[in-house]
């Protein structure tokens, strides 16, 4: 992991994406403090994965969700699927293998 100063990273952007990709996360800072990092997603799920482990909105709907289920509100599993799929099927009517099909 390397630290870089804002200025720096501001000047050789895209330098420092291209050592991201090869070495890893790199800190951001400014003023000697960490304000962001760069980090280069491995495929499309990873920035799922990374984009939703920060989003405020998610991690509301979690403890929503943790909480339900602490006062005995959650679903089984078979009703949560069978709920997801019903739910799926009105998004995608027209699936093939449970995946959107291309026109």
């Amino acid at each position: 992991m390397r630290i870089a100063p804002l200025a720096d990273v501001k000047a050789r952007l895209s330098a420092y994406l291209d050592q991201c990709e090869r070495e890893g996360p790199i800190v951001i800072t400014r003023n000697g403090k960490a304000v962001a990092v760069l980090i280069a997603p491995v495929d499309d799920d990873d920035l799922e994965r990374l984009m939703l482990g920060r989003s405020a909105r998610f991690r509301a709907l979690l403890d929503r969700s943790r909480k339900s289920i602490k006062e005995g509100k959650g679903l089984s599993a078979d009703a949560f699927w069978k709920a997801a799929r019903k739910r799926s099927q009105k998004r995608k009517p027209a699936t093939a293998g449970g995946r959107a099909t291309k026109s």
